[in-house]
């Protein structure tokens, strides 16, 4: 039986074992951390538990490959129960509110009473949000093996999408604001999306909520990750957690195993890095060996930028719908990181009752943090005092901004928790704190990365970082991917082994052939 070892016990680690182990491989995940999820994970401070990751989960609508996909690890299924988001967020500027609303055509109504002068823009905008329904993340097997055929059929399940990038696909979400007349419509848009980020995202994003694509697991990130890992127990894997990877051992082109922090050697005849690329290639294995791909992202800092976040957990006594949602508003100017920021955001997180305690409600803020910012951050991080004093600082001055816009909750709200994007690289080995992956601006080519290191044969990449914009969903697929290619790789290896698919999975089971 061959064995495979996966750095990583994320979304992407445990994908890929869990179709290694369907495949008939052994497979055992090296996991630094106590849980498994990597950034899809939460935690508990004061009786709240506190989410990381899920805002919604694209794949959630039923048909889809990537829906089963997310069936056939555990994330979802039928005992899953799904919370449908009513709104997408709210904005607010001079008193006056915009919602985007789960139903589009009332938020159409909404713009259109707001602004009748930027009629032709909305309907235009909302026709768009239609066709970004269709939207969807390939993910039966990776594009460097799709023949011809998967291509046409793939551009023909893209055809609307396609509409949709040829109309907003050479803009920025800068840009796409400043087609509207109306000032809260304007702020809406840019307020919402890290900053260069091109204008399709925010049709995309809006459009898997309107298409009923990107509800919220009951549960919210960790219990997911906590089922998937179960999946690939229930597989036969073997999860090790709180180990961490050293280096991986090579001879030659090829890996013996890895290396582990605690000295102990583990051999293999495959091994996958489903982390962070950047350690991969910094850490794990030499530079030399990093893709050109990766290469040419991280040498162009301007074109491929990430973003990050500062973000703070408040405890709220009491149950307030007013709340309910993500909530943008304008505030008094405060510094954080190395920026001045003038609005800021509220998410409740009511529609789990087992996140706060009884007659509670949680609510968490995100600053978004560009890479200035992460230089700001890991300046002060190295002086623990002066780092957890400006942590606190900027969550006091953020509490007393959330309580002026909502009076009501004087004497009824405290901060429970506050981390900044050094904790996503002390947690996950984060590339400048960043939780998803590079930002393709307008001036940047979209790069997707084959997950195979070409110096070594049995080395797969399983990673978010391999496909912008990353996320949930990329590092799905590119754990699948990661697990393809190994399987693909035992099947040409000769007449003593050979493959079978399983059902419509677009997996693959390994047999040994009768002599």
């Amino acid at each position: 039986m061959k064995k495979a070892v996966i750095i990583g016990g994320g979304i992407a680690g445990m994908t890929a074992g869990i179709f290694l182990q369907k495949a008939g491989f052994k497979t055992e995940i090296y996991e630094k951390n106590v849980l498994p999820g990597g950034q899809c994970t939460g935690w508990k401070r004061e009786g709240y538990f506190i989410d990381n990751c899920i805002h919604w989960l694209t794949g959630t609508r039923p048909g889809s490959a990537l829906h089963e996909l997310w069936k056939e690890i555990g994330a979802l299924g039928d005992d899953v129960e799904l919370y449908e988001k009513e709104m997408f967020f709210s904005s607010k500027l001079d008193g006056q509110i915009l919602t985007f609303w789960r139903d589009k055509e009332r938020t159409r109504k909404e713009m259109l009473e707001l602004s009748p002068e930027d009629a032709e823009e909305i309907n235009k905008l909302m026709k768009y949000v239609f066709m970004a329904e269709t939207m969807t993340v390939p993910v039966d097997k990776p594009f460097d093996a799709m023949n011809p055929i998967d291509l046409i059929k793939l551009g023909m399940s893209m055809k609307e999408m396609g509409k949709v990038m040829k109309e907003y696909g050479n803009m920025d979400i800068n840009e796409l604001a400043m087609r509207f007349k109306h000032p809260l419509i304007r702020r809406a848009i840019i307020d919402y999306m890290p900053r260069g980020y091109q204008a399709y995202a925010f049709l995309v994003s809006y459009g898997t909520v309107t298409g009923g694509n990107g509800d919220i697991p009951k549960g919210g990130s960790l219990a997911m990750s906590v089922r998937i890992a179960e999946r690939f127990k229930e597989y036969g894997g073997v999860l090790h957690t709180n180990t961490g990877v050293k280096n991986i051992l090579l001879n030659g082109k090829k890996a013996e195993g890895i290396l582990l922090e605690n000295g102990n050697k583990v051999e293999a005849d495959y091994v996958i890095c489903a982390c962070d690329t950047y350690y991969t290639f910094h850490k794990l294995l030499p530079e030399k060996y990093m893709p050109d791909g990766l290469k040419k992202m991280y040498a162009d800092r301007d074109k491929y930028p990430v973003s990050s976040g500062f973000q703070i957990a408040y405890a709220v006594d009491g149950i307030f719908t007013e709340l309910t949602g993500t909530r943008v508003f304008s505030c008094d100017e405060m510094k954080v990181g190395n920026q001045s920021v003038q609005c800021m955001s509220i998410q409740s997180y009511d529609y789990e009752a087992d996140f706060a305690p009884a007659g509670k409600m949680i609510l968490q803020t995100n600053f978004s943090q560009t890479e200035t910012d992460y230089k700001y951050w890991e300046s002060i991080y190295t002086d623990k005092t002066v780092y957890e004093k400006k942590k606190a600082e900027i969550a006091d001055q953020a509490l007393q901004r959330v309580v002026k816009e909502y009076p009501f909750l004087e004497g009824k709200i405290h901060v429970i928790d506050v981390w900044s994007p050094m904790t996503y690289t002390r947690y996950c080995n984060s590339y400048k704190g960043a939780y998803m992956s590079f930002v393709t601006t307008k001036q940047a080519k979209s790069i997707t990365v084959p997950g195979v290191v070409k110096e070594l044969d049995n080395v797969l990449l399983a990673s978010q970082w391999l496909m912008g914009p990353g996320g949930l969903p990329t590092a799905a697929a590119m754990g699948k991917f990661a697990a393809w290619r190994i399987m693909k790789k035992e099947s040409e290896r000769g007449k003593k082994i050979y493959v079978k698919r399983c059902g419509n999975s677009g997996c693959f089971r390994i047999f040994e052939a009768k002599r």
